[in-house]
């Protein structure tokens, strides 16, 4: 192939490609070249440039002034309900193109700016909760951690409950202060309900208790807005860290073990390391510049129990925290007062205190001290746990029947009697047997023991022997009698006259027998 050829077969694709618009793969075919031959040679010469379009007019055009007017008066007006606003101004299309120009038009929300805070040593504490869930193994309560963090140092306090009841909440507090210490001059907290009653934009309304403490302790107590997490970010950030850090992986026997592998951590780590904002060991700058700043911890003593007033049930019980403890009997239906720390919980009657147990972290616990039940014996036997004379052979089955029965509204007169009377005509095992049965599924009550023995298991009454009490006469045994006896005497005499002659006169009779 010549040059001239070739100068002639590239001008001949270019007319094709560029003048005719025939497509690559017909020009190979038909100049016997290939297709990335062709490509190449086309892509020598500029593209002719398209003409600019115009936009297209859209159907909700028109519209756009109503929509803005609506976006204008609702940010968060979904394309649905903008929809309903346009269908009486006329609008005819459907909800997509309608979404579309909603995201073009929707006013987008600037980023808040925020100002660093500063705080000097000393000044100020911040305060938070954070939750962990059902983290305890076999304890049916959510786990919370109290966190607290000098604002300074960042010195960071953290320790595991099982509650975030007042009382729980102010002796957190009490080790807080001691483990730095000292007080700050201010507390800044979340709107927690034990330290926050109400937060409006005008007033806060704060929980008179903890004003209590902290007027006693000495510091100034402020709350942050609602849903201004910024200022509550020097307890914010190391929530976050502690979840991060220290809780993935983690695998403890109870609170205490949790407790303290959190405290080991927090020495040795979390307040040993350092801290990615400031660029400073936490322990250091809380040594050598905060800890001399902070105010000391008054030592006027502060009441940090859990304080409850309650009614004492028929059952001589107090409830308490999702459980039940006991006073002693006598104390049925008076009003008395609870009082709980960590460890203990005391009932006073008035000024005396009346009983006193281990606290259970449990839920729906019955807690008893066999001692408060003890004149009850003699005063009301069967309140005290013992069964009537007739049903004693049911034994721990019927105590503990009996003691459900005396809980509810049933009749325990009226349920003794039906009891008895299924224990002497089907025996006490049997009976027992089928209490047991009925109490699995849930109930008490003498119609469905009887159920259970007659219907389910097809039971026959059968009553035992009678007994008089008297060994000579219940050792009596008499045989069977007899009954072909009473056949014979039952027999008709032998025939000595015909059934139809007339019964013989008296002399007769008396000649026949003579």
């Amino acid at each position: 192939m010549t040059e001239l050829d070739a100068a002639g077969r590239v001008a001949e694709v270019l007319r094709l490609g560029l003048v005719e618009g025939i497509p690559v793969r017909q020009i190979a075919r038909r100049l016997r070249m290939a297709r990335k031959t062709v490509r190449k040679i086309l892509g020598r010469e500029r593209a002719p440039v398209k003409p600019v379009l115009e936009p297209r007019s859209s159907i909700l055009d028109p519209y756009e002034p109503a929509i803005r007017a609506a976006l204008d008066d609702a940010p968060e007006l979904l394309a649905p309900a903008v929809l309903e606003r346009l269908r009486p101004l006329g609008y005819t299309g459907g909800v997509t193109i309608l979404r579309d120009r909603l995201r073009r038009l929707r006013p987008r929300d600037r980023r808040a700016a925020f100002l660093t805070l500063d705080f000097a040593p000393g000044e100020a504490m911040q305060v938070d909760w954070a939750d962990f869930g059902f983290a305890l193994p076999g304890v049916p309560r959510r786990v919370s951690a109290f966190v607290a963090v000098l604002c300074y140092s960042r010195r960071l306090y953290i320790e595991f409950t099982l509650s975030q009841r007042m009382g729980t909440f102010l002796r957190c507090m009490e080790r807080c202060l001691a483990f730095n210490t000292g007080t700050t001059l201010v507390d800044i907290f979340d709107n927690m309900k034990t330290v926050v009653t109400s937060h409006t934009s005008t007033a806060t309304a704060f929980n008179p208790a903890f004003l209590e403490y902290a007027r006693a302790r000495g510091f100034a107590v402020r709350a942050c807005n609602v849903r201004k997490a910024n200022e509550k970010g020097r307890v914010e950030r190391p929530i976050g860290f502690v979840r991060r850090r220290f809780w993935p992986g983690r695998r403890f026997r109870d609170l205490l073990d949790l407790n303290t592998q959190a405290l080991r951590w927090r020495d040795d780590f979390a307040n040993g390391r350092v801290h990615e904002v400031t660029g400073k060991v936490p322990q250091l700058v809380f040594e050598h510049e905060e800890k001399q700043r902070l105010k000391p911890i008054p030592q006027t003593p502060f009441d940090a129990d859990d304080r409850e007033g309650v009614g004492v049930t028929k059952m001589f019980r107090v409830s308490f925290d999702r459980n039940r403890y006991s006073v002693p009997w006598r104390l049925a239906s008076q009003q008395v007062i609870v009082r709980a720390n960590d460890d203990l919980v005391s009932v006073f009657l008035e000024t005396k205190k009346v009983a006193e147990h281990r606290r259970s972290w449990d839920i729906g616990q019955d807690i008893e001290d066999p001692s408060h039940k003890l004149g009850l014996l003699e005063e009301r036997p069967r309140a005290a746990g013992l069964l009537p004379p007739p049903l004693v052979a049911l034994g721990e089955t019927g105590r503990a029947y009996f003691k459900l029965l005396a809980a509810g509204s049933r009749s325990v007169h009226r349920e003794t009697l039906r009891l008895t009377l299924l224990v002497e005509i089907f025996g006490a095992l049997v009976t027992a047997s089928a209490m047991r049965e009925v109490m699995q599924t849930g109930h008490v009550g003498a119609e469905y023991v009887e159920h259970v023995m007659r219907h389910k298991r097809g039971l026959v009454p059968q009553p035992p022997p009678l007994r008089l009490g008297n060994d000579e006469l219940d050792g009596i045994s008499l045989p069977e009698p007899d009954m072909a006896i009473y056949d014979e005497l039952a027999a008709p005499a032998p025939m000595t006259r015909d059934p139809g002659e007339p019964p013989p006169t008296t002399e007769a009779r008396h000649e026949e027998e003579g």
